[in-house]
């Protein structure tokens, strides 16, 4: 199965409260919105990758919790970006006084951008639309992102203001200065 986006703008402009409240009463699909309005459905992954998110996910939550200077999210999270689009990454980290400087509401989609995202790719994912996502998310401030593509084994690596950088079968990912003293161990990952 295929993503779906629909154009629903010469319809409605679903505000930010609208689109949450379309995403809690559809609780078994996946919805993003793009800057522009279309809402994006994704099919649910392939068991391969949903192993290979938790992983991931695991691992940046027990980082995140030595560290205790940020949180960590997981691909059901939604993020409000400054261009108005709302982006639920594979995973994602913001600094807790980025949080605490804003106060949101915990039951709502965060409105900020990550400091750092991480895009997994699977079989319904066109490398294209991916790419253009973390364009989007450094854009918008997100400061370091990666994309992983597991059937080919390499890292696009984005960062603010600098050109992508490809690795091609790492073992592990640093999170620079950004995340400081994370590594990410790429096995059953990549």
């Amino acid at each position: 199965m295929n993503t779906i986006a629909l154009d629903l703008h010469s319809v409605i402009d679903l505000t930010d409260e609208q689109f949450f409240m379309l995403c809690q009463h559809n609780r078994d699909l996946k919805f993003e919105r793009t800057a522009k309005g279309k809402i994006v459905i994704m099919p649910p992954t392939a068991w391969g990758t949903g192993n290979r998110n938790i992983k991931l996910s695991t691992r940046l939550e027990i980082w995140a919790e030595c560290d205790n200077t940020g949180i960590a999210f997981d691909s059901s999270t939604g993020f409000i970006l400054p261009n108005r689009a709302i982006r639920s990454p594979d995973a994602a980290w913001v600094r807790q006084e980025r949080i605490e400087a804003i106060n949101p509401d915990p039951d709502k989609f965060l409105p900020i951008a990550p400091d750092f995202v991480v895009e997994l790719m699977s079989a319904s994912d066109m490398l294209e639309d991916v790419q253009a996502k973390m364009r989007e998310y450094i854009e918008n401030g997100v400061r370091l992102g990666w994309l992983l593509e597991p059937k080919q084994q390499y890292v696009e690596i984005y960062r603010q203001e600098r050109e992508v950088e490809v690795l091609s079968s790492p073992t592990t990912l640093s999170g620079e200065d950004i995340l400081p003293g994370f590594v990410l161990d790429l096995q059953g990952i990549l």
